[in-house]
């Protein structure tokens, strides 16, 4: 479950007009199947050598699967079937952990609120369900 996507050195993923660069990845960018066919198109475009083809998945940018994970999530973790996040959920707000169902595509926030990062480590470093 990965798809490919184009990506500036900067930091930004092209656009479905081949011009413009997208902070987030969302619908609107260019993506793949298959590496061959992001090469492809990475071939066709002006300074190809600024464009890197990069791997998507649930692990490396939750948001895009689970379209209702809200926040900034620092990091991610798979056990099973299911990818475990810390979030915080706005700038300042304490962190939380977010399991994110890969069968189902449901999210689910867990009850606990961590103050500082390293609370939150530790229970995400030892999660069990």
């Amino acid at each position: 479950m990965s798809i490919f996507a184009l990506q500036s050195q900067a930091g930004g993923f092209l656009d479905e007009d081949l011009k413009h660069f997208n902070k987030k990845f969302d619908d609107w960018c260019v993506h793949f199947e298959r590496y061959d066919d992001a090469m492809l198109i990475v071939e066709t475009l002006k300074n190809p050598h600024r464009i890197d083809i990069v791997e998507i998945t649930p692990l490396s940018y939750p948001q895009y699967f689970f379209p209702t994970l809200e926040g900034t999530v620092h990091t991610t973790r798979q056990i099973g079937q299911k990818i475990i996040c810390i979030v915080e959920p706005f700038m300042g707000s304490s962190f939380r952990l977010v399991i994110c169902d890969l069968l189902t595509k449901t999210t689910r926030v867990t009850n606990t609120h961590y103050k500082n990062v390293l609370s939150v480590e530790g229970a995400f470093a030892n999660f069990t369900e």
